[in-house]
């Protein structure tokens, strides 16, 4: 049974207040769910009519495979998350999504998400704006590899993983537990392991943030955003279903 508290279903309940009758639909995708190791593929890029997942456990990553071998991360998915959605309603993943620790994760399939959406057409709204919010977030990535300097990027980048994790309740203003590696950092955010490397140890020695261990401890949150220019409305967690929600309502009730 889903917990009104799980992640998913928090994540969701930013932008609906969620009945009974709608965790009890959020409790039928949970349904099916499997484990996976840590770097075990769960979807190939290229890959036909493959399932998506919600994360409930666990971390993963995103990212395209070049003809040269190289990868570029898109984003990291963290528990609560949707994995492949665009893909699985357009029946061709067109990027690989791996763990990057073990993970649980519920499966889905087109038809599951169909019927969700005509059971309830409020969740369904829910969840579409959780998947735009997602999209956001992948053209603010593009925004920093143009725009932003290593450091802004960086810190960008670490502010935007801890608003994600306090909006599931796995984070704080004051850090949260991050398993990656620098190489990882460096995939996603264009930069190479050691620049990274050279970065997080300015972050620190600025006493604005520090990253060792699994663990990121935030010293300055006001000063890490000053210096990122972090804005949090491209991810709308401030921003919940109130005014549209009340427009949609006369179209889908």
């Amino acid at each position: 049974m889903i917990e009104k508290r799980s992640p998913f279903s928090r994540k969701l309940g930013t932008f609906i207040d969620l009945s009974e009758a709608e965790l009890n639909i959020l409790t039928s995708l949970h349904g099916r769910r499997k484990s996976y190791t840590a770097r075990a593929e769960m979807v190939y890029q290229g890959q036909l009519d493959q399932q998506a997942f919600v994360l409930a456990e666990g971390w993963a990553c995103s990212y395209r495979l070049l003809q040269s071998g190289e990868r570029q991360i898109v984003d990291f998915q963290i528990p609560g998350d949707f994995l492949g959605l665009r893909s699985v309603l357009f029946h061709l993943a067109g990027q690989c999504i791996e763990p990057i620790t073990e993970v649980q994760a519920s499966l889905f399939n087109a038809n599951d998400l169909m019927d969700v959406f005509t059971r309830n057409p409020r969740l369904g709204r829910a969840v579409l704006w959780a998947a735009s919010r997602d999209d956001s977030m992948v053209i603010e990535h593009l925004v920093g590899m143009g725009r932003r300097n290593a450091v802004e990027r960086t810190a960008h980048l670490l502010l935007e993983l801890g608003a994600r994790l306090m909006l599931v309740g796995r984070g704080t203003k004051a850090g949260y537990d991050c398993p990656l590696s620098q190489y990882q950092l460096a995939d996603v955010l264009g930069l190479s392991a050691v620049h990274v490397n050279r970065v997080l140890r300015e972050l620190r020695e600025e006493k604005l943030v520090t990253f060792r261990s699994g663990r990121v401890d935030i010293t300055n949150y006001d000063g890490l955003i000053t210096l990122a220019n972090f804005d949090h409305d491209y991810l709308d967690h401030y921003r919940p279903f109130t005014k549209q929600a009340h427009l949609l309502d006369r179209y889908t009730s």
